[in-house]
Parts: structure tokens; C-alpha cells; sequence
């Protein structure tokens, strides 16, 4: 997460943590580099991914699709899919994907979704920027994990719904369509 990134009131990346629950979050520094990131990323259960632009990273980096965890093997262990999100405004993500030297050994997941970025807090300028919870729904979906897809996509709608509606001092509707669509999608615990 970069700099203040977790302290903005529109910051998505903790509605990833409340759904997900092999959810880690970092700080991002120039400088230094948390040794709990290092630590999760040789880690041999997983099997990471930095999720951004193709365009950004030498070609032979980029994947777009995640192999399932059962064909993927390391010493008869399965491992599973690590999305590393960069969590920020998208300059801020920029900087941190290009000055992140422990990355560069990664493959880097470029996503091409066939829609248009629903976020509405902030703007990029770009519909196909998309916040933090958009991303890690579509990793979701590329992992095979369409309930946490699901779920994430029915909490930003919630979220963004609170958001503006505080901001311009008016009431919820809590039987809204949001609301409701959130209420049909639960997680069984432990899953994601």
C-alpha cells in the first residue's frame, strides 16, 4: 500500500481484506522493504503474481492467465496464486512497480477485462484503471474463485453507495439493491 493509500476514506484495498482472508497488507517504501513481504513472496505455497499493465513490464514477464493450483508444482506441493495488488493512485502504482527491484523476478499478470471500471470515488481520467477491489475481483475470477469474485464486486457497490451518500449528508436505503445483492452472496469460512 502506498504512503497514505490505507488512510483515505476511499481506499478499497481493505473491503479485499475483509473478503479474502489469505489477505496480506504492506507498506510501501522506497528505501526499505518489509522482511514479512520478502518472507510471503519465497514462500513455496504460493505462487506469486504482480498484477498490472502488460505494457509496463518486458514481455517475456507477462501472463494473462493464473494456472490452477493443482498444475502447479513444486516438490509435490501445490501452490497457490499470490496477486500482489499495488494498492494507490495509479502514479503512485506506477512508482512502485518501477522502483520494487524485489518484483522483477515475477511474472506480472496483465489483465484485459471486457468491462468498464465502476468505481466512482475517484477518477483516473481512464475506464480501464480500475481500484484495488475491482482488480482483486478479477483475479478472483481468473483463479476460479467466483464466490470471493462475486462477493467483492456486491461490496464495492455497498461501499461506493455508503461513500457518496455520506458525502452528500443523505440517508441509506439499507433494502437497496446493493444491499441486498450483498446479502446473496456470503463466503463459507476459511474460502475464498
Amino acid at each position: 500500500m502506498a504512503d497514505i493509500e490505507p488512510l483515505k476514506p476511499s481506499n478499497t484495498g481493505w473491503l479485499v481484506a475483509d473478503v479474502v482472508p489469505d489477505t496480506f497488507a504492506f507498506g510501501w517504501k522506497r528505501t526499505e522493504t518489509d522482511p514479512a513481504l520478502l518472507a510471503l513472496l519465497r514462500d513455496p505455497q504460493w505462487h506469486p503474481y504482480v498484477v498490472f499493465p502488460g505494457r509496463y513490464a518486458a514481455p517475456e514477464r507477462v501472463v494473462r492467465t493464473v494456472q490452477p493450483p493443482d498444475s502447479l508444482r513444486d516438490d509435490a506441493q501445490k501452490k497457490r496464486p499470490l496477486f500482489i495488488l499495488l494498492d494507490g493512485t495509479w502514479s503512485e502504482a506506477r512508482k512502485m512497480f518501477r522502483r520494487s527491484p524485489y518484483l522483477d523476478r515475477l511474472p506480472v499478470l496483465s489483465l484485459e477485462p471486457d468491462q468498464t471500471s465502476q468505481y466512482k470515488l475517484r477518477n483516473s481520467g481512464r475506464n480501464d484503471h480500475f481500484c484495488t477491489s475491482e482488480v482483486a475481483a478479477l483475479c478472483m475470477s481468473l483463479a476460479g474463485e467466483r464466490v470471493a469474485e462475486q462477493a467483492l464486486e456486491a461490496y464495492l457497490a455497498v461501499f461506493t453507495q455508503h461513500y457518496l451518500h455520506a458525502k452528500n449528508q443523505q440517508p441509506i436505503a439499507m433494502d437497496g439493491a446493493a444491499h441486498q445483492r450483498l446479502r446473496e452472496v456470503s463466503l463459507p469460512p476459511g474460502r475464498a
